[in-house]
């Protein structure tokens, strides 16, 4: 019996619906096996069947392929479609091919043809399904098949106005994915001239077109700006009912406005005709006034529509920087939205401002504004607004209103959200650095920024105190007095500790005179702290006391007590054994002026930029100065250098690391067998560069460390620092272009199984498609373990670098030991906890040969950078070595138990994880198991 055609495919319809009344998965997958089954068997048996039989089918098939079921079957059927005549099974066809056929499918070519034929076809609608069908596939294919029909189809005088305006947009689809394929000059002027066509569609499909030509190629298409300022002077001086079929809630045109003020945002100057600037300018000015009067509607599309308009008018003329009036103008209209009930408008508002407060025409007027941009940065709900107004408060800061700022950031600071603290950290001591008239000040708000969030204060911000202290004579004595005071605080953040460490060790003997900061008050105030400290720390206080041997002679002894103790002699940190030795030996067989002159004053550093500007110059938009903070690239201040050996020169060659995880080679006398302590340290290991045209890649060392270089090579280098608490990590991912030319179509994209992403959740923040020469940017990531997970999520890194596209898969540093809390036990807890996890299903164990010779205090330290508590004294083998951790996850926690037990005669290890949950104990078994 023939079919019902009016029916709307009663069989796909049921078929729907028995998907939906599934019961179970297992249901589902029964059911769409029956449908396919007989789906394939209509198609293989069944030679007489019509379009609309295929089309059902076919419907079926992509409904059933986009519940997430592959389909091997049907496309040749769908492909017999394009050559139907009836609108609904050509489109179905072309549905269908849009979707599921691939770029390299053998049916390419007779797609390709089929669709040549309804290019030429006199029917508009299947003119636009085949337009449509080119710009989602959008492949490097259809670019060369189409590239001269399409522009052909968008100039010529016969073309209907609906067609154009779909072969503008399929233009613009192709040109995105093969930007090689922009039409050449010839044509520049004859798609210029759209912008004067009759039909508005066409006009606003033909603006997104020309402003993505204009980027790539702005000389050609430099005559669109006076058809764009003419084009723009109609729609805003005309009337709603001028437009009426363009006309969204009483604006004319809103959308197409947007685009041609983005449009003429490509050039500055603007344009050079002093008419068509004239022209601009009143354009502009009407927008401002339109902007004051009262709505026409209180429908909230209206006010959107308009605002979309002033801000983007505003935009333009933040760009262009040249009509004192105008800046003005916009910054008065901004001012009025910072009270505005609106969040988004506040927030624009803002983020404009930062842009006007860069002018020299608008500074001044956005600093009238300031009270009540404190008062957004303190009382905001949305915390993007109160980091925008941080910005604006940067952006507007100079030595007129700096102390004022800064005490409002820093009482803010104590109270500010946690995404937030690091960026102002770096902006205040930016702030109070260059617009310091007393450096007292300076060193008061530095030590003031460690107390109150120490954490967030990079190592960046306390060497630059050190440096500027070291530099300024007139400093010394304040700098050393106020960290001595500090320090006598109960709870002292160890960035304070590092800060008092240097400076008393090189002034301390400023105070000494006084008996409440005598030598010996100095030395037992700083070794009180010294065991709450990591061992970077602990290094840079072994070198502190030396110096206070030549400082102090009078407690030399209670120094030398120090190094003797076995915990620093005998440490399994090299870095601390080794000071504490060489330390101890220079102060028992050094006579007085070899000791003098060893351990003399640090010498002045020499003036370059920044380093904490510099990490700045890629945050959001601010006024960041640019030839007015000058630091050294020293070596890290953690080490005492001999003031003979510090000229010396940093190599700036095609190898230099963009993402300042590096450091200049030291020639300190008294720490030459180790890199320990320095900057290096804190944020990774460069990897050699010897041979550039490798890349370097390792994801397994970041089983042990949290921050470094995750890949490099000879055009890109991925540097990472992250942190973690309980079950939730933030990254940080530095992309470093080690070139001379940009990166682009630079897109980085998670791939991570579905069913790990349903156990470990990961939010990248979107990043600029182009990385520009020697140019660094950041992305931000958030992960939140949800349970347990094998292996880690992989970013799949794709740009095109001197035309050729470049792919790399790089393993992130997501490994489930990152939710380890250490936890500590005595002996007699963690064997009776070792005991009850015996089951089989709870342990795991591996016996395998040590990778190089046996190094026992390296595998103490990898320990110790797993993630879990190293516990000493709990093993009655003293080279065994036991952990005691608790994974978080938000849905449990699983505690772990970990022994690793040396052979020195096999050169061998026998490892053993225990754990409450099976899967766990496999994963640390095997994540651990080729690491010793």
């Amino acid at each position: 019996m023939a079919p019902v055609r009016g029916d709307g495919m009663r069989g796909l319809a049921v078929f729907i619906s028995d998907i939906r009344n599934c019961k179970s998965k297992e249901a589902e997958v029964k059911r769409i096996n029956k449908e396919l089954a007989n789906i394939r068997s209509k198609f293989k048996g069944d030679k007489t069947l019509d379009g609309y039989q295929k089309k059902k089918y076919v419907c079926k098939l992509l409904f059933i392929f986009l519940l997430g079921h592959d389909i091997d079957f049907g496309h040749m059927e769908a492909v017999n479609l394009l050559s139907s005549n009836k609108y609904s099974e050509k489109q179905i066809g072309y549905l269908f091919i849009s979707v599921l056929v691939n770029t390299n499918s053998d049916l390419i070519r007779l797609i390709i043809q089929s669709i040549k034929n309804d290019l030429s076809s006199r029917n508009p609608v299947h003119v636009n399904l085949a337009l449509q069908c080119i710009a989602n596939i959008g492949s490097r294919d259809m670019a060369d098949s189409f590239s001269n029909e399409i522009p052909k189809l968008l100039v010529s005088g016969d073309t209907m106005d609906v067609v154009k305006q779909s072969a503008a947009l399929c233009l613009l689809r192709l040109f995105r994915s093969s930007p090689e394929m922009i039409p050449g000059q010839e044509w520049a002027s004859r798609l210029i001239h759209l912008l004067n066509d009759q039909h508005m569609g066409v006009v606003t499909a033909a603006t997104s077109l020309i402003d993505a030509l204009v980027k790539r190629n702005p000389e050609d298409y430099k005559g669109c700006v006076n058809l764009a300022v003419s084009r723009l002077s109609r729609i805003v001086t005309a009337s709603y009912t001028d437009l009426q079929d363009y006309t969204y809630y009483f604006v004319p045109a809103p959308w197409l406005s947007v685009k041609l003020l983005r449009l003429l945002q490509n050039y500055n100057p603007v344009t050079e005709e002093a008419g068509v600037r004239a022209r601009l300018n009143e354009t502009l000015e009407t927008i401002l006034n339109k902007a004051q009067e009262p709505p026409k509607s209180k429908k909230v599309q209206h006010s959107n529509a308009k605002n979309a308009v002033l801000f983007e008018a505003i935009n333009l003329i933040i760009h262009s920087d040249s009509e004192p009036n105008l800046l003005v103008r916009a910054c008065n209209q901004l001012g009025q939205f910072l009270s505005n009930r609106e969040t988004n408008l506040r927030y624009l508002a803002l983020e404009s401002m930062c842009h006007l407060a860069t002018s020299e025409f608008s500074h001044e007027e956005v600093k009238k504004h300031q009270e009540v941009v404190i008062l957004s940065m303190k009382m905001e709900k949305d915390v993007s607004v109160r980091q925008m107004a941080v910005d604006l408060l940067y952006a507007m800061c100079d030595r007129s209103n700096a102390e004022e700022i800064v005490q409002e950031m820093l009482n803010y600071l104590e109270t500010a959200d946690y995404s937030i603290r690091e960026e102002m950290v770096l902006k205040v001591a930016i702030l109070a650095e260059k617009y310091a008239t007393d450096f007292t000040w300076y060193v008061d708000v530095i030590l003031n920024l460690i107390r109150i969030a120490g954490d967030y204060v990079s190592e960046e911000v306390w060497y630059r105190v050190i440096q500027i202290v070291i530099n300024r004579e007139e400093v010394q004595g304040y700098a050393a007095k106020t960290v001595f005071e500090a320090l006598q605080a109960p709870a002292c953040h160890e960035n304070m500790v590092k800060v008092g460490g240097y400076i008393l060790g090189e002034f301390g003997n400023l105070i000494a005179g006084d008996s409440r900061s005598a030598p010996l008050v100095q030395f037992k105030l700083l070794h009180s702290k010294y065991h709450l400290c990591s061992p970077m720390t602990r290094a840079l206080l072994l070198s502190t006391y030396i110096k206070f041997i030549n400082l102090f002679p009078e407690i030399r002894t209670n120094i030398q007590e120090v190094f003797r103790q076995d915990s620093n002699l005998r440490s399994a940190d090299a870095e601390l054994q080794q000071r504490a030795s060489e330390y101890l030996q220079l102060s028992i067989v050094a006579s007085t002026d070899v000791l003098a002159t060893v351990l003399e004053e640090m010498p002045s550093f020499p003036e370059r930029e920044s380093s904490i500007l510099a990490v700045l110059k890629k945050k959001k938009p601010g006024r960041v100065p640019e030839n007015e903070i000058r630091e050294s690239k020293s070596p890290a201040p953690n080490t005492m250098q001999n003031n003979a050996h510090t000229n010396h020169k940093v190599n700036s060659n095609a190898n230099t690391d963009l993402l300042g995880l590096s450091t200049p080679p030291s020639n300190n006398v008294l720490n030459n067998s180790t890199n320990s302590g320095t900057l290096i340290d804190v944020l990774g290991d460069i990897y050699g560069s010897t041979n550039n045209n490798t890349a370097v890649y390792n994801s397994k060392k970041f089983l042990f460390k949290n921050n470094g270089v995750l890949f490099e090579n000879e055009m890109l280098q991925i540097g990472v620092k992250s942190e973690f608490r309980q079950n939730l990590g933030r990254l940080g991912l530095f992309y470093g272009n080690k070139t001379q030319i940009p990166l682009t179509n630079f897109v980085p994209a998670l791939q991570w199984e579905p069913d790990n992403a349903l156990k470990l959740n990961v939010q990248m923040k979107p990043v600029e498609p182009t990385l520009e020469a020697g140019a660094q940017i950041q992305q931000l990531l958030t992960a939140e373990c949800i349970e347990d997970y094998a292996d880690a999520p992989t970013i799949e890194v794709n740009f095109r670098y001197n035309g050729a596209q470049q792919k790399f898969n790089i393993k992130l540093p997501l490994t489930i030991n990152k939710f380890f809390e250490p936890t500590e036990m005595n002996a007699d807890s963690f064997f009776a906890r070792w005991k009850n996890l015996s089951g089989e299903q709870q342990r795991a164990q591996k016996v395998f040969k040590a990778q190089q010779p046996l190094d026992l205090p390296g595998a103490r330290n990898k320990l110790m950078g797993f993630g879990m508590q190293l516990l000493d004294n709990v093993d009655p083998n003293p080279d065994n070595m036991v952990c005691a951790g608790i994974i978080h996850t938000q849905t449990q926690q699983v505690g772990c138990l970990l022994r690793l037990e040396p052979n020195k005669q096999a050169q061998m290890f026998r490892l053993t994880i225990r754990a409450s949950k099976e899967s766990v104990t496999r994963e640390i078994c095997e994540l651990l198991s080729d690491q010793f």
